[in-house]
């Protein structure tokens, strides 16, 4: 029995089965290449869901680790630490103005949103407490945010869903001005979905989106765990849109790969979140503060915002206009380093032969291919991971 065997015949036999793993042992990373146990090499064009941003072992997030670690691992809300101020002012400077709270994942950042509004929202008559959120949308797997997410799959076998929570389609400005009531305190909304298959909402509609919360008291949150920290050629996808958000959610990204769940709200907002009504006990920990206060440094001092737009333009065009895959896609979307391509039939197997090909990549919604590197990825890299993505779907 080879070693990976004998490692899968041991997970096997401890570790539940709710995740899809492939019969792969990944052991090494370094950059954008990952090593498995026999030795087989990959380029990684899904970079751990997106949360790798800086790609794996980047020099400067070990320091920035193991200096805190040397320091201090943990002691709780009860006291101030630097790192989570120091992250904090990271986002005042990057985002907007606003007020921090710290957890360990979007899901999380999510959660406290959905609270916050709703506390927001107890002040007024009658009182708010409904969530409008959008079909194909995914905000996480708590029983609350399966029943805000858009996707009937992800919620069968957890009825009855959690009240309050209604979806609409993406862009249905009539079915949005219907669906927001007097009793709605607030509408969520990925700039780009996601898990959905990498739909970008336009700025038409998220301009009109806004004027309805400003007009009806609505607060309006932005999900963006997937696309925030640069991924898609600006700090956060909101940017690229002439709206801000009452409360911005991240995850995935801005831990570079720890678990780090963020919620930022406006300082109007933030300021009804008093002590008693929501917390996390290891939220804001020291190392993984100070892990994602160093991912801003090294985005801003490398300029990966830009070399992220640049790329992924590039890269877009390329799927656009490659002919010998033109009969099998039907569309390429997104922005930045965040692309969807479309298959015109789902594909079988489709990661397994990415892997034979050397190259790590994603299916969502079916038959979308999800590609989200690492943005400091060089660009000999992304040719080849390209080149090599173009080879798998000519196989197909």
């Amino acid at each position: 029995m080879s070693d990976t065997a004998k490692i899968l015949e041991r997970a096997n036999g401890v570790l539940i089965g709710n995740y899809a793993r492939l019969p792969v042992v990944m052991v090494r990373g370094e950059g954008s290449t990952l090593w498995d146990s026999e030795g087989e090499k990959y380029l990684d064009l899904f970079a751990g869901f997106g949360a790798c941003i800086l790609g794996h072992a980047h020099p400067a997030l070990i320091a920035a680790a193991a200096e805190q670690a040397a320091q201090l691992w943990h002691v709780g809300n009860t006291f101030h630490t630097l790192p989570q101020i120091e992250l904090g002012e990271h986002l005042n400077r990057t985002a907007f103005p606003g007020r921090a709270f710290f957890c360990h994942s979007g899901l999380e950042a999510n959660e406290a949103a959905v609270k916050l509004a709703r506390l927001h929202g107890q002040a007024m008559s009658p009182k708010r407490w409904k969530i409008v959120s959008m079909n194909r949308s995914f905000h996480g797997r708590s029983l609350a945010m399966i029943a805000a997410t858009g996707n009937p799959a992800v919620k069968a076998g957890f009825e009855p869903m959690v009240p309050g929570f209604t979806q609409i389609d993406l862009g249905d400005l009539e079915g949005l001005s219907a669906a927001v009531d007097s009793e709605t305190a607030a509408v969520i909304l990925e700039p780009i979905q996601g898990e959905g298959g990498i739909h970008p909402a336009t700025a038409d509609y998220v301009v009109e989106l806004r004027k309805l919360c400003d007009q009806r008291q609505v607060t309006f949150i932005f999900d963006e765990v997937w696309t925030g920290c640069g991924r898609t050629g600006k700090w956060f996808a909101h940017q690229h849109l002439p709206v801000q958000p009452d409360i911005l959610t991240l995850g995935k990204a801005i831990g570079g790969g720890l678990p780090v769940g963020v919620m930022w709200a406006k300082p109007s907002l933030a300021a009804e979140l008093i002590p008693g009504k929501h917390g996390c006990t290891l939220g804001g920990n020291p190392i993984c503060m100070n892990v994602a206060k160093t991912v801003f440094d090294v985005i801003e001092r490398e300029k990966l915002t830009d070399k992220a737009a640049v790329l992924g333009e590039y890269g877009m065009a390329r799927l656009k206009n490659e002919k010998k895959i033109a009969a099998k896609i039907a569309g390429v979307r997104g922005r930045g380093l965040m692309i969807g391509v479309e298959l015109k039939q789902a594909p079988q197997k489709l990661v397994e032969a990415g892997l034979s090909n050397g190259i790590v990549i994603n299916l969502t919604a079916k038959n979308v291919i999800r590609l989200a590197p690492p943005i400091n990825i060089t660009r000999s890299d992304w040719d080849q991971g390209l080149d090599r993505l173009i080879e798998t779907i000519v196989a197909l």
